[in-house]
């Protein structure tokens, strides 16, 4: 119970709990209306009683003509003429209720709304309409159940609109998420949600800055590193052969590589980045990726169903060049398989088992082993491209061998 109130949104929330008390105002209206009928029969058997009793017991009284109308005001009735309908309301009228007393015999009969007392008491005998309206108390109990109803249905009205702009933050976080950098907050009012969109309006501009300036210092960097690494790999060639000239060449080639690395990371990094989508052919792209490793391809076989993909041909080639990269480099036989079908690439690759998870991988800078020539970057720009491409990287161990698939 505590999980599903945990993972409703909040206007579910709302319109569930507002269904639910006006169900049971519902209820507890006609439960009332039903308490408040049978309420109502007894009180007016009662009143009718007692006008029996008072009608019956001063009948050979012979009270006064202004006694006996203001008796029939006080008590709502009026007498049935005999020469208006008093057979047809004997003949036709359903009796609801009779009964006799020391008084007298008294019997109430109904046609349709009306409700007509008929009085007996030797050779006395009287019939009175009641003129009170037996709606009343229902059509005020209606009154006040409309009146809750409205009240209800401003306060509903009411509590969405002062959340509605909830859903216009939560769909400006959405578009931040996706990339939208240029995301401008608009929401203005001085209560607790304007406050949260004001903060996150201040985040958003915060880490705009923070990425603008990232960016910004990544690419002059780079620049910087490029012009004496390039100086310095120019000024070896001129030294005389030898283990320390090619240390150096060996140095320079791993800086020009990590500069590589770190744009390759610096571009897919990017939130604006969207990737160029294309179709392709698979073989292609295997190709372009030892071309771009300049690794001996007797090193790599290579299975595949001639697949056309559509997708981001330079990402992906970069994907799989970093994924033969590091088969080839923790490979018990320097050897890789790389094994295609339409709904997945797998690189296969002889050794042990990776020591962590895959998720400790995907790091910057995080290797199996320190004596690796890598910088730990391979697989974390893999698994960046996957994201971008919705694809997605898993690893298993499986027969000796290391297997990292992305399923597309």
């Amino acid at each position: 119970m505590r999980n599903i109130m945990r993972n409703i949104s909040v206007n579910a929330f709302i319109n569930t709990l507002f269904a639910l008390v006006l169900s049971l105002l519902l209820i507890a209206l006609f439960l009332f209306i039903s308490w408040d009928k049978e309420r109502q029969r007894l009180d007016e058997l009662n009143r009718y009683k007692l006008i029996s009793n008072l009608l019956l017991s001063t009948a050979q009284l012979n009270p006064s003509k202004e006694e006996q109308e203001r008796f029939y005001e006080n008590f709502q009735v009026k007498p049935v003429s005999i020469n208006e309908s008093r057979l047809l309301i004997l003949s036709k009228g359903t009796v609801v209720f009779e009964g006799e007393s020391v008084y007298g015999r008294m019997q109430i009969f109904a046609i349709g709304e009306n409700k007509y007392i008929y009085l007996q008491r030797y050779g006395y005998n009287l019939m009175l309409k009641d003129n009170q309206s037996e709606n009343l108390r229902i059509q005020i109990t209606i009154l006040i159940a409309m009146l809750i109803a409205i009240l209800f249905i401003f306060l509903y009205v009411a509590i969405i609109r002062k959340l509605s702009p909830l859903k216009k933050l939560n769909k400006q976080i959405e578009e931040f998420a996706k990339g939208n950098m240029n995301i401008k907050i608009t929401q203005k009012s001085n209560d607790e949600i304007g406050k949260i969109a004001q903060s996150f309006d201040n985040a958003i501009h915060h880490i705009r800055t923070l990425l603008d300036s990232k960016n910004l210092f990544m690419r002059n960097m780079m620049h910087e590193l490029k012009t004496p690494i390039t100086r310095g790999r120019i000024a070896i060639e001129m030294v005389e052969e030898g283990s320390s000239k090619q240390t150096l060449i060996r140095a320079f080639e791993r800086m020009n590589e990590l500069i590589a690395e770190l744009a390759h990371v610096e571009r897919l990094t990017t939130q604006n980045f969207q990737p160029h989508m294309n179709k392709a052919k698979i073989d292609d792209i295997i190709d372009d990726s030892i071309a771009l490793l300049l690794c001996d391809r007797s090193k790599l076989t290579i299975q595949t169903q001639g697949e056309t993909l559509v997708t981001d041909t330079k990402l992906l080639t970069l994907a799989i060049k970093n994924l033969l990269d590091n088969a080839l480099k923790y490979s018990d036989d320097e050897k890789a398989t790389i094994i295609t079908n339409p709904s997945s690439i797998k690189v296969i690759s002889t050794g042990k088992s990776l020591e962590h998870p895959l998720s400790y991988y995907l790091e910057p800078f995080t290797q199996e082993e320190k004596r690796n020539s890598g910088f730990g970057l391979g697989l974390y720009i893999v698994n960046n491209i996957a994201q971008r491409l919705k694809y997605t990287l898993s690893y298993y161990h499986k027969n000796g061998n290391n297997v990292f698939e992305l399923k597309l």
